[in-house]
């Protein structure tokens, strides 16, 4: 039996531009025929974002590790606090909801931005490698932005501040207090770790599968919404991440990895084709979310990599 099965379901907390939620049925159909079979115990997530296939497969399959790590410290801050004091973050969403719910449109909007303001000015006094009470506030502030904010994004700006705008929500889910005690349950038993992804190699063996969901390579030059950390995922960290790719094929395990399809505008680009050549693509159908422009959220091809057959 899966260790992770043995807890009440757990679903992702956050809502992430670039979720695969909406995806996990296709990409099911591609995962290695070893996972349900047994054969693969361990599984890592380099950019594990908001987690949707990360809580499908530890909590579907026979899995006994797993790694999750990201190089977005605000991020891995409140997958640690979750995993840690879970009834404290809860006790802060509560009253944050119950006040915000309270308000009228216009002092929504007021408090969002408040919020968002004492969020960046609190960012230089927070320790990002020791858990401390500072940790469970700040948790609650990004919940908050991210159910509140629009269209729940997670974007910062060149002084790494966040600068999403408000979402206008009529009546959002702030708390979920339920799903973040399951969601709790499941990260006690998981490694959660901050940093780049050539940090997990250590992790990874013969009996590993590991997903990359980096930052979508942008598909025109207007549309470069990569900055889901301090760090701007441009085609240099895009091929680093396909030479780390290489690495671990040799190194043993079971490879996926997520990207845009530049097919979608070009179809002369052949960046990731050739980046990624001797691998198995596959083009799997998702709904553009992003886009300011409600015309051209239809749907468009991604990318789907793998190191086997």
């Amino acid at each position: 039996m899966p260790v992770f099965s043995d807890y009440p379901q757990a679903y992702p907390f956050l809502k992430w531009a670039g979720g695969k939620r909406q995806l996990l049925g296709q990409l099911e159909g591609y995962f290695p025929s070893q996972l349900e079979q047994g054969a693969i115990s361990r599984y890592v997530e380099p950019f594990v974002g908001s987690g949707a296939v990360f809580f499908k497969i530890i909590q579907s399959y026979p899995i006994q590790e797993c790694l999750i790590a990201d190089v977005n410290p605000e991020l891995i801050l409140v997958y640690q606090t979750i995993q840690k004091d879970v009834e404290g973050l809860i006790e802060q969403l509560a009253d944050i909801e119950s006040y915000y719910l309270g308000l009228d449109a216009a002092k929504r909007r007021e408090y969002y931005y408040q919020t968002r303001l004492n969020y960046n000015d609190q960012r230089r006094l927070i320790n990002f490698s020791k858990f401390q009470a500072t940790w469970i506030e700040r948790s609650a502030f990004m919940l908050f932005l991210n159910r509140t904010g629009y269209n729940g994004l997670f974007r910062l700006n060149s002084k790494g501040e966040f600068n999403v705008p408000f979402g206008r929500y009529k009546n959002p889910r702030i708390l979920d207090a339920e799903n973040l005690r399951n969601v709790s349950r499941l990260l006690k038993l998981v490694r959660i770790q901050f940093g780049d992804f050539e940090q997990v190699a250590e992790f990874i063996d013969d009996k590993t599968l590991v997903y990359f969901d980096p930052p979508y390579r942008p598909l025109s030059e207007t549309a470069h919404f990569t900055a889901y950390s301090h760090i701007r995922f441009d085609d240099r960290q895009q091929l680093r991440l396909a030479r780390y790719y290489r690495q671990l094929d040799k190194q043993g395990g079971f490879l996926m990895l997520s990207n845009s399809d530049p097919h979608n505008l070009n179809p002369e680009d052949d960046f990731f084709e050739k980046a990624y050549q001797g691998f198995r693509i596959e083009r799997l159908q998702a709904k553009r979310n992003i886009n300011r422009n409600p015309e051209k959220r239809g749907p468009i091809s991604e990318l789907l990599i793998m190191n086997y057959s």
